[in-house]
C-alpha cells in the first residue's frame, strides 16, 4: 500500500509561483509512475502532468505546457510540481497520484494511489 501526502499549496497572485510536493508516507513510489491532477469546483478532475518512474519522460496538459515542470527524487520518495506564471484559471485542488503501470495515462481512473489534495488559489 502507498500513502501519498501533498504539500505546498496556497494563495498566490497571478504571475507568481508555487512548488507542490508529494511524499510517500507509506510504501515506495520509486518504481511507480507519478502524476498531478487538479479539480476545480463543478468541474471534472483533469490531468496536469505525469512522469515516468525513472524521471526520463514527462507529459503535460496543453494548458500548463511551458509553465509547469514535474520532477521526482526517488531517493527521497517524493515527487514535485513546479508551477510558474500562475493564472487564475489554475485555481483548483491539486492531487498527486501514483500508478503501477509503466505508461502515463491521462485518465484518472487508471491511477492506483491518490493523495488528499492541496489547494492552489491564484488571485487576479
Amino acid at each position: 500500500q502507498v500513502q501519498l501526502l501533498e504539500s505546498g499549496g496556497g494563495l498566490v497572485q497571478a504571475g507568481g509561483s508555487l512548488r507542490l510536493s508529494c511524499a510517500a508516507s507509506e510504501g515506495s513510489v520509486s518504481n511507480k509512475i507519478m502524476a498531478w491532477f487538479r479539480q476545480a469546483p463543478g468541474k471534472d478532475r483533469e490531468f496536469v502532468a505525469g512522469i515516468s518512474w525513472a524521471g526520463d519522460r514527462t507529459h503535460y496538459a496543453d494548458s500548463v505546457q511551458g509553465r509547469f515542470t514535474i520532477s521526482r527524487d526517488n531517493a527521497k520518495n517524493t515527487g514535485y510540481l513546479q508551477m510558474n506564471n500562475l493564472k487564475p484559471e489554475d485555481t483548483a485542488m491539486y492531487y498527486c497520484a501514483a500508478g503501477r503501470s509503466s505508461v502515463v495515462n491521462r485518465r484518472s481512473s487508471h491511477w492506483d494511489y491518490w493523495g488528499q489534495g492541496t489547494q492552489v488559489t491564484v488571485s487576479s
